[in-house]
């Protein structure tokens, strides 16, 4: 009789977290940190989300104009869901604080610090596979059924997201030592996002994204990132990030995980290192989200009321 009981209860709860997934709002705070990558959903109708992290920056060039670079950044995030529970505003950036000193030069060291980047951008979901409450239905006689791999499964849900970057001039962190063309004012971002949640608490995401179109330094950005929920509290995450351009080209790993203090509160950790020297990077960030939770669920017209 006991055994039959948990067995309910298993079952039960299944069935509630599955049915929770077709939703854009969820209870739990939804966060893209702790990694760099975006995720698909928007944070719903009126809630307002904080995102942001204290970064430790080391790098160091050897080959050719050899320098080492020692600094802190500040990166944040702030998210509005508005309207539809597809739709978000946003805006992101990252500001850094630096020395750079060149080996070439002995005692020339240079401070230099500004806006690395600076978005403003509108997110919206164009294709969700979980809002069809058929697309992962319960199967109340089978727990392999319900936790096996189905193909279905490989179709992510889809968001676009169109973004205007803001450079000043004489930014240390967007010139380009090529050209005497200057990188300031105004530019378009566009991003694509997927993400597939498969059984198991997986989540897989990638981003593909072209920044700054049409100026000299027009970089095409991919990360792809799996995340992995231990428990309730705890996640952990893997990432990698290629950049690629005329100007600069890396492959950026990293690896970290965030615990949830409570449903509006997270705090995270990641480690951000390449495989080269041109330069080496070697990255420790410290953060946390927090949101104003203002949701409220929309019920259906009723007529008679």
């Amino acid at each position: 009789m006991l055994a039959k009981r948990s067995k309910v209860l298993i079952l039960g709860f299944i069935f509630l977290s599955s049915s929770l997934s077709y939703a854009q709002y969820t209870n739990l705070i939804n966060s893209n940190r702790p990694g760099s990558s975006q995720g698909a959903f928007a944070v719903g109708v009126n809630v307002i989300q904080f995102e942001t992290g204290l970064v430790k920056i080391k790098e160091e060039r050897i080959p050719q104009a050899s320098y080492k670079l020692d600094g802190f950044g500040v990166e944040f995030m702030a998210r509005y869901g508005l309207l539809w529970e597809q739709l978000e505003l946003q805006i992101e950036g990252f500001y850094q604080n630096d020395t750079k000193t060149y080996y070439s030069s002995v005692g020339s060291s240079s401070n230099q610090a500004n806006f690395k980047s600076l978005t403003a951008g509108v997110k919206y979901l164009i294709f969700d596979p979980y809002k069809n409450p058929n697309f992962d239905k319960v199967n109340l006689k089978s727990y392999k059924a319900n936790h096996g791999f189905k193909w279905k499964h490989l179709i992510p849900a889809v968001s676009v997201v169109g973004g205007i970057n803001y450079d000043t001039k004489d930014n240390p962190y967007t010139y380009n030592p090529y050209s005497t063309e200057q990188i300031d004012g105004i530019s378009p971002q566009i991003r694509l996002i997927t993400q597939n949640n498969f059984k198991g608490s997986w989540v897989l995401v990638t981003n593909i994204y072209k920044d700054r179109i049409g100026t000299e330094q027009s970089d095409l950005h991919y990360l792809v990132t799996l995340t992995h929920a231990i428990n309730m509290k705890w996640v952990i995450f893997a990432e990698t990030h290629g950049i690629k351009s005329d100007i600069y080209a890396d492959n950026l790993f990293r690896f970290g995980g965030a615990y949830l203090w409570n449903a509006n509160f997270q705090i995270d950790t990641n480690l951000t290192l390449n495989a080269k020297d041109t330069p080496k990077v070697f990255n420790i960030s410290l953060g946390a989200s927090y949101r104003l939770d203002f949701h409220r669920d929309r019920l259906p017209d009723n007529p008679e009321q």
